[in-house]
């Protein structure tokens, strides 16, 4: 019988890159890596992170190319498919009593309302799965080719709670799926959305407990609060954390902390910055958040950015400090005082503002008043933009709609640009949620709108006006 054939399309190929030297092109077509059909994203990458390797490719006049190559271990051979996972892609099955999708409004674009739960988006993109959708082969497969880490959403370590969490009668049985990843050393990082009266208290606890036995494969684990819309007509009833449930989650995982720092030198399960906010208390200090392993949880950003700024305007002269004025700073001396002066007379009278969400704006507050310090021609209005789109219990900066940015901030006095956080953006694009796009806002408020990244170093520099490089 014919071995079957899986094609995939090459959207592009990158400058420079093997394949460019190969003379591939855009609409040629992969057909086999080694002598083998290539299945998906994992398949690919497993087989081409070989030294020497044969590819056979199809080109666009229909004649067959079988290559070889030889090339360093794991060097990417500078091919983009037309499906990143090359196959389609895995939707959620389940039915969580918490989805934000569930909550959202009708007549928004499509591409919102799908659900992914796609175990090779863990893998590529660092998005959190259920593991409801993947078979032993997968689990196999994951462990034969190394893929790591995989991100997993436990939300409980309770069988019986997980079904109804999840409204799946199979959600409970992941657990021997996770157990064969943990005895492989495949390294995995955890979440569990907390939802008041369900899968907090002891059962959290239980959790927490549970979870520490696929140390050390498991890194970390984050404990996020249930965001609710006003859309929840129709679905479970959950009730909003007060700020004393949020010093409860806070003092419990706390106290897990130094139980498992003592046993196993990490600190493994962090509460995101909202509990923090919610509680009013301080952030915990840069050591316990483990190198930031769930940033994208949303867990040590304010702390990290914090220190990203202070780091960066260090670097311009004397750090500034709350507590003391310039000329009283320990430490400080003529040259740092003249290196103020000279930075402060390079900045022109510039007057900006920043929008920002609930969570965000006291911080981004303190670090303007704290960038205002070095450079005293500065004016900085920043806003708290409230979410009436989807409800004002959503507090976070990466779900505000253009629509209330414009309501918000018109009549304001804006200067002369208006900085936003790119996470406001869909992902390399100028449209926000409500597909009001940049070039709209801009026209609407009648000001040029700068889209920030997300490290410190690109805060400073944009707050400024002084152009320089940063994470993305």
């Amino acid at each position: 019988m014919a071995k079957q054939r899986i094609e995939h399309r090459i959207k592009e190929v990158l400058p420079g890159s093997i394949a460019q030297e190969l003379e591939l092109e855009a609409g040629d077509v992969l057909l086999e890596v080694n002598g083998q059909p290539i299945e998906d994203v994992f398949d690919y990458h497993y087989l081409t992170n070989e030294e020497y390797l044969t590819v056979l490719v199809r080109k666009l006049d229909g004649e067959e190319w079988e290559i070889e190559i030889e090339k360093e271990f794991e060097e990417d051979l500078g091919i983009v498919f037309e499906n990143s996972l090359m196959d389609e892609y895995r939707s959620c099955r389940n039915k969580c009593i918490f989805c934000f999708i569930d909550q959202m409004p009708k007549g928004m674009r499509q591409t919102l309302y799908f659900k992914d739960d796609d175990s090779r988006l863990s893998f590529l993109q660092g998005n959190y799965v259920t593991l409801t959708n993947m078979s032993d082969h997968d689990i196999e497969r994951i462990i034969q080719y190394r893929l790591e880490p995989i991100n997993i959403s436990f939300h409980t370590m309770n069988p019986e709670l997980r079904c109804r969490m999840l409204n799946n009668r199979f959600a409970g049985d992941i657990f021997p799926k996770v157990n064969a990843l943990a005895a492989a050393g495949i390294e995995m990082n955890g979440q569990i959305v907390l939802c008041k009266g369900v899968n907090d208290g002891e059962e959290l606890e239980h959790s927490i407990q549970k979870l520490t036995e696929y140390l050390p494969s498991m890194k970390s684990i984050s404990v996020v609060p249930v965001g609710l819309t006003k859309f929840r007509d129709g679905l479970y009833p959950l009730e909003p954390f007060t700020a004393q449930d949020a010093g409860q989650v806070i003092d419990c995982i706390e106290a897990w902390q130094k139980k498992i720092y003592h046993e196993h030198g990490l600190h493994f399960i962090h509460a995101s910055d909202e509990w923090y906010i919610l509680a009013g208390r301080e952030f915990p200090e840069e050591e316990r958040y483990d190198g930031y392993l769930q940033l994208e949880n949303g867990v040590g950003m304010m702390r990290l950015l914090r220190e990203e700024v202070m780091e960066a305007l260090a670097r311009m002269g004397a750090e500034p400090d709350s507590h003391t004025q310039m000329g009283e700073m320990s430490g400080s001396d003529s040259t740092d005082l003249d290196r103020d002066g000279a930075l402060n007379s390079e900045l022109l009278p510039r007057e900006i503002s920043i929008a920002t969400g609930q969570l965000a704006a006291p911080l981004i507050r303190e670090l303007c008043s704290e960038i205002q310090k070095k450079f005293s021609r500065l004016t900085v209005h920043v806003y708290e933009i409230y979410n009436h789109f989807f409800g004002e219990l959503i507090t976070v900066s990466g779900l505000i709609t253009g629509t209330d940015l414009m309501e918000q901030l018109k009549g304001q006095p804006l200067g002369t640009e208006l900085l936003l956080p790119v996470n406001m953006l869909r992902s390399g694009e100028q449209v926000f949620l409500d597909d009001i796009t940049v070039g709209e806002l801009e026209k609407a408020l009648q000001i040029k709108v700068r889209i920030v990244k997300s490290s410190g170093q690109d805060f400073v520099a944009a707050v400024t006006g002084r152009e320089k490089g940063g994470r993305g």
